[in-house]
């Protein structure tokens, strides 16, 4: 992926280094993050973060000059995320609102409460911001198997996917339809609602390919990588129980081809999950 020299965006911001205070950890690290927290993020409900959270120490501060390379890619794909949006939005009548990105180390406190970084990045509506701690990215190459700056890209493309549903009012009326459903059906709302964003993720790149022309072989393969790394199925297959009640984000083989739908089309219209006849 040939992101270096492309524009950076005014909209990151970077608390590394700096601790969060108060800051909470999911117990479960990475599977937390696929399984639980977002969930809360995608939905503004704070319940499942204060649940499964416990106190997390304090963080070394880390600005190695590989992470300061990273925080300069992440800035240049936050910028790619904001020129594609604000087209998309343009041409439907609308306005884009752009999301702040924070960078930090070890925890976080957020308008959504505190975390630390076992839960991965995440998305917090209540103060329209994306929250990613650099060790993510080698944890996603080393411990989940999906290397690559493009996988990394889709990992942001995904939270913003979230954002411009936040905008949208889909979270939202996924947060209220949710309140007054089962535990299994709020799963399923919440599996359609992470589907959404990997389709947007896809958009994103189909348009942000079309605008840059900085792909390059393989990075394709490195999003669906990623895609496939952190489906419901192969998370729970590494605990031995795999149980499909229990999805809030989707197998792997739906994260793909959701992604694959919105990459293909570059069509934000085509992903809505919520009326598919399949997921």
């Amino acid at each position: 992926m040939r992101w270096q020299g492309g524009r950076q965006s005014s909209n990151l911001e970077d608390g590394r280094g700096r601790g969060g205070g108060g800051g909470m950890v999911a117990g479960g690290g990475i599977g937390a993050l696929v399984l639980g927290l977002l969930f809360y993020a995608l939905t503004g409900d704070p319940s499942g973060l204060q649940q499964a959270a416990t106190p997390a120490p304090e963080a070394a501060p880390q600005t190695t000059a590989q992470q300061d390379s990273l925080s300069q890619f992440v800035s240049v794909v936050l910028a790619s995320t904001e020129d594609v949006w604000r087209g998309l939005f343009q041409q439907s009548g609308e306005t884009y609102e752009e999301p702040k990105l924070r960078l930090f180390t070890g925890r976080v406190q957020s308008a959504c409460g505190g975390a630390s970084a076992a839960v991965g990045p995440f998305y917090c509506p209540a103060d329209k911001r994306v929250y990613i701690d650099l060790s993510f990215y080698e944890q996603l190459r080393r411990d989940l198997g999906a290397p690559g700056d493009f996988a990394q890209a889709y990992v942001i493309a995904h939270e913003v996917g979230h954002h411009v549903q936040t905008l949208r009012g889909i979270s939202q009326q996924v947060n209220a339809a949710s309140q007054r459903v089962s535990q299994e059906e709020a799963n399923q709302l919440s599996v359609m609602q992470e589907l959404q964003a990997d389709c947007y993720a896809g958009v994103w790149g189909h348009h942000s390919q079309k605008q840059r022309k900085w792909l390059e072989t393989g990075d394709v393969e490195e999003a669906l990588g990623a895609a496939t790394a952190i489906g419901d199925d192969a998370l729970q297959g590494r605990q031995g129980d795999v149980r499909p009640e229990t999805f809030t984000h989707g197998s792997s083989a739906q994260r793909v081809r959701w992604f694959r739908q919105g990459f293909e089309s570059g069509d934000d219209r085509s992903c809505d999950t919520f009326k598919a006849a399949r997921l």
